[in-house]
């Protein structure tokens, strides 16, 4: 996979990127701008090269629609901020206002292009539309550079097909989430701990069923480990649970112990009669879980539990909250799972997604970590072994 170094000598020359600018918005305030500053290395290594630098990126799912809460103009204000440089924002996408912005770029300057999912073409399954956007989106750069490592597990016009119209290299981002997630799969020091909650077992069955080959040990926390009890022969009242899983579930469970691996699960958990902030928590076992009260969080017992586990291993990786973080109450079991990362002496990987704004919510550093992803739906793919359009196109 080719790097910006081997683009040769890049002042004056146009250079086309698309990043990961999908952030959280609380109206027009960023409230975690991760994503933006993961972006920086790359754009400032770009800029301080003398090229003219035009971004696409994508916020929210407004499905071919301009909408304006789904403007990139509070991007555009953030990244001027961490850059210290105006970042001009276009009036569109490939229109006559995005024609203007790019023309008007002198070396070492940048501009943003309006969401690139304003175009109903980005994301269509017809790839002759996507090819006709993207010959549109190769007309403002000479190469094409390839940092918006959350998004290279969509073939879509920005991704995928542009990177077929001009020279293209991977990004100092998605290059290093690459090496990552190599380190994870290949060659893992080992006691190898791989992590999982988040709301669904069904979202990380294929990632189960690789990682078992790989891992030593497969901790299980969140709302999946609902489903997880209910195959050991648990009640589990009125918990997240998916009933249509059990059977796959069980499945796992046999092949863990054919493989001589362990998939760890909680032995106690924070249970309340409703899904609510100042709902009364009590701590109880799970094979007592009361009938009218749901789990939302894993009890003091497993947390320190899962933390001894994790403080042994020398490779993490870790994707989805232990509980439901947001909230205080609930928000204990994500947080020892978190400090024990931060103390892991080896490789320790925060998977993107909801993990990564939890770290962050709960006041941890990017740097408390060895790795945060950008990408939590791409690096489960990765995981789960599935080729990724993004990247196989950058080999091709």
């Amino acid at each position: 996979m080719k790097g910006i170094q081997d683009l040769g000598d890049l002042r004056g020359k146009r250079v086309l990127i698309r990043c990961d600018f999908n952030v959280p918005l609380d109206g027009d305030t960023i409230t975690d701008d991760g994503r933006i500053r993961a972006a920086l290395p790359t754009l400032k290594k770009l800029l301080e090269a003398g090229a003219k630098v035009t971004t696409m990126a994508h916020l929210g799912r407004p499905k071919g629609q301009v909408k304006p809460e789904y403007s990139l103009a509070p991007v555009a204000k953030r990244l001027s901020e961490l850059l210290g440089a105006e970042v001009k924002l276009a009036s569109d996408v490939v229109g006559e206002g995005a024609r203007a912005t790019v023309a008007s770029l002198a070396e070492g300057e940048i501009a943003l292009l309006e969401n690139v999912r304003y175009e109903p073409a980005e994301e269509s399954k017809d790839e002759a539309e996507r090819q006709e956007l993207a010959a549109k989106y190769a007309e403002f750069g000479d190469v094409f550079v390839s940092d918006g490592f959350g998004v290279v597990h969509r073939k879509q016009a920005s991704v995928y097909d542009v990177a077929k119209l001009l020279p293209a290299a991977a990004g100092s981002l998605v290059a290093a989430e690459v090496d990552v997630l190599k380190q994870l799969t290949e060659d893992p020091k080992r006691p190898f701990v791989v992590v999982l909650g988040g709301a669904k077992v069904s979202d990380k069955l294929a990632v189960i069923d690789n990682l078992l080959n790989v891992a030593d040990t497969v901790v299980i926390g969140g709302g999946m480990m609902f489903t997880f009890l209910k195959a050991q022969g648990f009640e589990v009242g009125s918990s997240l649970l998916e009933e249509d899983q059990v059977a796959t579930v069980k499945g796992y469970l046999a092949k863990a112990a054919e493989l001589g691996k362990e998939i760890l699960l909680p032995t106690d958990t924070i249970v309340a009669p409703e899904f609510k902030a100042d709902a009364p928590a009590t701590t109880v076992a799970v094979q007592s879980i009361p009938g009218d009260q749901m789990g939302l969080d894993i009890g003091p017992e497993s947390a320190a539990r899962f933390a001894e586990v994790i403080g042994q291993a020398r490779t993490v990786f870790w994707n989805g909250p232990m509980g439901v973080a947001e909230m205080a109450a609930f928000a204990g079991g994500t947080r020892a799972v978190a400090e024990a990362l931060t103390k892991v002496d080896g490789l320790s990987v925060v998977g993107g997604g909801d993990s990564a704004a939890a770290v962050r919510d709960l006041g941890f550093a990017d740097d408390d970590f060895g790795h945060i992803s950008t990408g939590g739906g791409a690096s489960l793919e990765y995981l789960e072994g599935k080729e990724l359009p993004g990247l196989s196109v950058l080999e091709a």
